[in-house]
Formats: C-alpha cells, sequence, structure tokens
C-alpha cells in the first residue's frame, strides 16, 4: 500500500497531470500538432520544391528555411511524436528518441551551414529551434519519470 498522499501523487515525477496525461504525453502532443501544421503550411506558405544538392531551393515560412523536404521531415516527425503520445512511458521514450535525434540534426546543421545531406536548406533560426527542441525533448523526457524501469 502507497503512504503517499493522494494530493501529492498528482504532482510526483512521471505522474499524470490534466486529463490523465503525463507531461511526456502532453509535450508529445503539442509539438506533434505544430510540426505537422508547420509542415502542412511549409507547402502552402514556404516552398514545396523537392530539389536536392546543388540545385537545393528553398523558402521562408515563418523566418525558418524550408522546402518540400524538410515539410515531410516535419509532418513525419509530428505524427511519430503524435503516435507516441499513447502512454508516459512511450511518450517519455519517444521524445527521448525525438530529441537525440533533432540533436544530431542540429549538430550536422551547424556543421554544414546550408543543407543537411543536399536535401534540407537550414539556417540559424532553423539550428537554434533544432537545438531548442532537442534539449526540451530530452529534458522532459527525463524528468518526466516515464524512462524508470517499473519493478514488477
Amino acid at each position: 500500500m502507497n503512504s503517499e498522499p493522494e494530493s501529492h501523487k498528482a504532482h510526483a515525477p512521471g505522474s499524470t497531470a490534466a486529463a490523465g496525461r503525463s507531461l511526456a504525453q502532453i509535450t508529445s502532443g503539442v509539438v506533434g500538432v505544430v510540426l505537422v501544421v508547420a509542415g502542412i503550411l511549409g507547402f502552402f506558405y514556404g516552398d514545396s520544391s523537392f530539389t536536392v544538392g546543388d540545385n537545393l531551393e528553398s523558402g521562408e515560412l515563418f523566418g525558418f528555411a524550408v522546402n518540400g523536404w524538410h515539410n515531410i521531415v516535419h509532418i513525419a516527425t509530428g505524427v511519430f511524436l503524435l503516435l507516441v503520445m499513447a502512454s508516459a512511458t512511450s511518450a517519455a521514450i519517444g521524445l527521448l528518441v525525438f530529441g537525440i535525434v533533432y540533436g544530431v540534426v542540429t549538430i550536422w546543421g551547424f556543421a554544414a551551414g546550408t543543407d543537411i545531406a543536399g536535401l534540407i536548406p537550414i539556417d540559424a533560426a532553423d539550428n537554434i529551434l533544432h537545438a531548442v527542441l532537442a534539449v526540451l525533448a530530452i529534458v522532459i523526457a527525463i524528468a518526466s519519470g516515464g524512462l524508470k524501469r517499473r519493478a514488477g
């Protein structure tokens, strides 16, 4: 039997928040929706070209360099985050994976300067946003408590 008062349980790490969702689930949902919407908007208000290499074209969406490939990546990573929000544990693991991948993309972006693999245009604003998303995702994945091994 757990001797912790009910009033303290909702505030413990990894506990459920509003509507029975953990911090990792809420974060996965919010960031997932924002990425999907940004990816869709990028096709209409940014650049929808799928050029590659030396012919790489890009447009701007809210000050960020985008093209068709970049929009697809935003939609795919957003859908990934929406799929992993089903449970606190899957959301925490999903955020950790997302954070690591975006961390690698951040380093690659700062090193490459103008594009990732000749497919995805990037600029300083993209690199900073990717860094913030990577750190945020990793910190929330760890802080939410969903990565702790469950006894049982």
